[in-house]
């Protein structure tokens, strides 16, 4: 397989997960500041020029943190990255849904890519203001839905992966984490695999 990703980004979730279940695949690393999504070579695996992308043994290109999520916990279920009943699965998809739609895509994309939501310079503090607003909201909203020990569903999942990349953000940029998402930040931190994650994408642990 081949793993399209910008270090740093949502796609270190994925990695995260890539490298949970001892997958063999090729890293592309995709610079955006650069505009390489933009490039007809990307455009042809990936029209919409986003990350991540994952191309398939088959050959099939999968876009979207929670479609390459969702494939990979169905694709190799002895690894349990799904609860594996309804409401299990449900919850899960809730809280990544939640993490990926409202805290990146509403909140930190208004802090991270301003110009996207205000055309005038002049609106380019109330837009970010905004965006923290949502991602502090957002936080203390899962705060109170995660256990006070453990992660997200009391054992590893899709949505520990994705509520990581938005606590690594948060301590990246100096937003408060509440008690229960620091703890859980911490828990994922201790993990192995995270930890060489975020080694191999060029960042440095205490």
């Amino acid at each position: 397989m081949k793993f399209y990703l910008t270090p740093g980004s949502c796609s270190t979730g994925l990695h995260i997960l890539l490298e949970e279940l001892e997958l063999v695949f090729e890293a592309h690393l995709v610079n955006l500041l650069a505009g390489d999504q933009n490039k007809p070579d990307y455009l042809a695996i990936n029209p919409k020029a986003t990350i991540p992308t994952l191309v398939r043994n088959d050959g099939a290109a999968l876009t979207e943190f929670q479609a390459i999520a969702y494939w990979l916990a169905r694709s190799y279920p002895k690894a349990k990255l799904l609860p594996g009943d309804p409401d299990g699965d449900a919850r899960v998809i809730e809280l990544m849904d939640y993490v990926v739609g409202t805290l990146h895509g509403q909140g930190f994309a208004r802090i991270f890519t301003t110009d996207r939501f205000a055309i005038n310079e002049a609106d380019f503090e109330a837009v970010k203001a905004h965006g923290l607003d949502i991602v502090k909201r957002g936080f203390s909203i899962i705060n109170d839905a995660l256990p006070l020990q453990g992660y997200a569903m009391n054992t590893f999942t899709i949505a520990d992966a994705a509520l990581f990349y938005v606590e690594f953000w948060a301590d990246k940029t100096g937003i408060f984490l509440p008690e229960n998402c620091l703890k859980h930040y911490r828990l994922m931190l201790e993990r192995p695999v995270v930890r060489r994650v975020l080694m191999e994408e060029g960042y440095r642990l205490a």
